[in-house]
């Protein structure tokens, strides 16, 4: 198994950056195909993206494409979202997932993190 935990969330402006990790521990994290989803107050839990094992390839929610990016360095166990040009309704708990399956784009996630907050204010 693997144990997640996200950091990094926390208060920013609109227009604002926040880069959130994900470290991993347990099974070699480079098994793994990972991913991030968010869940905004009252709304279900929606997908953000997901990347291979290998950080070579990556899927984004249409919504997000160009201000979100998801990179991993599997020397350090961890996973990251770089968040750019952010807005109020970017404001959720953003928890990072995993699975041991072959990526494909929107891959179902065995594993997940607490998550951590992020509120961006206008």
């Amino acid at each position: 198994q693997v144990q997640l935990v996200e950091s990094g969330g926390g208060l920013v402006q609109a227009g604002g950056s926040l880069r959130l990790s994900c470290a991993a521990s347990g099974r070699t994290f480079s098994s793994y195909a990972m991913g991030w989803f968010r869940q905004a107050p009252g709304k279900e839990r929606e997908l953000v993206g997901t990347i291979n094992w290998s950080g070579a390839t990556t899927y984004y929610a249409d919504s997000l494409k160009g201000r979100f990016t998801i990179s991993r360095d599997n020397a350090k166990n961890t996973l990251y979202l770089q968040m750019n040009s952010l807005k109020p309704e970017d404001t959720a708990v953003y928890y990072c997932a995993a699975t041991l399956s072959s990526w494909y784009p929107r891959v179902t996630m065995d594993y997940w993190g607490k998550g951590t907050l992020v509120t961006v204010s206008s």
